[in-house]
């Protein structure tokens, strides 16, 4: 490992996390909460040690692959156990370890909560909680290279470590130009999201914690009934419609910028992402007919929990814990499912599912004609087998994590159900499950290594499963040996 690079990129993005601790400063003087000392003691500190950090000077090597995986890991990792603090010491969790479980429920945009009433904490801490899904819906490093200067050698290792997707490439030629593209595509839909919700009669304060969690696909709401505390159509379409928005591949709205719309019509994860979206809003809605007034009603609730289901943002404008079984069980399945690659949704990802579908049935169809030559295309392009057994790998490993994690979450004492979508929730960044952590319950219960396992599950989900297990390799912790030729 490169260790002075390792330490000056993660001593810049500890600074980075303190300046965005600034917003949420500012808003606890504004309400007068007395939330303003919990940030203070966690700023001063911890930008002196990013300032000390920073000050290492670099080799000359260039960053590896394996650098970029263990700054990821070890970054994502270090700014939760920092932003973890103004939670613990403004009182508003029994332990730190709850702090840190919500925390890294923030960055990781899961939503899940041990919170039964989060009205009761001070706006400064509620907008650090919901801010940290807007910082980490788009990634913390692909920010890092929007505001600050770094090589394209560099930031290309670590926006695939980050970036979730099966694959990520530029959008233009220089690494930091495209990351403030996504950002400034990404901030320019947030605002919008906001005067929408303001136009609405939104008070200033709730429309900017509901457009993070919907921007970030996280789900954290000032309200413990979550956006179903307002009981108004309007929101629930607004809402509704940004969390399928942002559960978009980011790069189609810099095609549309473009005027690239042969590309954008043509993709082929959009046009599954509508049809999955819309084949179980409609089913959802024809099962839960019988428990509303009218069709438009039933349809007004499927639409607003399948678009925060399949985004995995979390938010709820009904019980569907009572909802009937095959409705829960749609859910359940778009828990899985998630959105699009590129996006800032969760999840396995529809990308995923349709080249698994497609390499699927191609193998079949060679069971039969084992002569055939059955190339897998996805997005107007042969894949090659390089990307297909990518998909494969990281489905095996996600199943295998998902076992044990399961396994060892079941020794808590919960039920089977709560246990199953208590993880499914976490290692997807959804936020809600069913029965005791369904949308009116929360994670509480748990016991504080419990918690622990589920913020693991939290940052593997988050990081599409391979930075956070690589940090266990012995082989990245080995100095790498470099030979030079004379």
């Amino acid at each position: 490992m490169n260790k002075r690079i390792i330490v000056s990129t993660i001593g810049k993005i500890i600074l980075l996390e303190v300046l965005l601790m600034i917003p949420a400063l500012l808003v606890s003087l504004i309400y007068g909460d007395g939330d303003t000392m919990g940030f203070l003691i966690t700023m001063v500190p911890a930008g002196i040690a990013g300032a000390a950090f920073t000050s290492v000077k670099q080799s000359g090597q260039r960053m590896s692959s394996r650098d970029g995986y263990f700054i990821v890991a070890s970054a994502w990792i270090l700014i939760s156990v920092i932003g973890a603090l103004p939670l613990y010491i403004n009182g508003g969790f029994a332990s730190y370890w709850d702090a840190l479980f919500e925390i890294v429920s923030g960055f990781t945009t899961t939503g899940a909560s041990i919170l039964a009433a989060p009205e009761e904490l001070g706006h400064g801490v509620l907008f650090w909680r919901s801010f940290t899904h807007w910082i980490g819906g788009m990634g913390v490093l692909v920010f890092v290279m929007a505001v600050l200067p770094m090589t394209d050698g560099r930031g290309m290792h670590l926006l695939r470590a980050e970036m979730p997707g099966p694959s990520v490439g530029k959008l233009v030629s220089r690494m930091s130009d495209t990351a403030k593209i996504l950002y400034g595509i990404y901030l320019a839909m947030t605002l919008i999201e906001i005067v929408l919700l303001l136009l609405g009669g939104m008070p200033l304060f709730d429309s900017c914690i509901h457009a993070f969690g919907s921007a970030g696909t996280g789900g954290f709401s000032s309200k413990n009934l979550s956006v179903g505390a307002y009981d108004n159509v309007y929101f629930d379409v607004v809402i509704g419609i940004f969390m399928l928005l942002f559960g978009v591949n980011f790069n189609l709205y810099y095609f549309l910028l473009v005027r690239r719309f042969r590309d954008v019509f043509q993709s082929e994860e959009l046009w599954a992402y509508i049809a999955i979206v819309g084949a179980s809003v409609l089913a959802i809605a024809v099962d839960i007919l019988h428990m509303y007034e009218s069709f438009a009603q039933s349809l007004r609730y499927s639409f607003f929990q399948v678009a925060s289901i399949i985004t995995t943002t979390g938010y709820a404008t009904a019980d569907f814990n009572l909802w009937p079984t095959f409705s829960k069980g749609i859910l359940v399945v778009l828990m899985f499912v998630g959105a699009c690659a590129g996006s800032t949704g969760g999840g396995i990802k529809v990308a995923r599912i349709v080249i698994l579908a497609k390499a699927s049935w191609g193998d079949m169809r060679k069971m039969l004609h084992p002569n055939a030559v059955t190339p897998t295309r996805f997005e107007g392009k042969a894949l090659t087998d390089k990307h297909i057994r990518s998909v494969h790998l990281f489905i095996t490993v996600y199943l295998l994590v998902f076992t044990v994690s399961f396994l060892l979450l079941s020794l808590d004492g919960f039920d089977i159900v709560t246990t199953f979508t208590a993880l499914t929730a976490c290692i997807n960044n959804i936020g809600p499950g069913l029965e005791v952590v369904g949308p009116m319950g929360n994670f509480s219960g748990f016991s504080w290594w419990a918690k622990l396992l589920l913020s693991f599950d939290m940052l593997v989900g988050r990081l599409e499963i391979f930075p956070m297990l690589l940090l266990f390799a012995p082989s990245i912790w080995k100095r790498r040996r470099i030979i030079r030729r004379m």
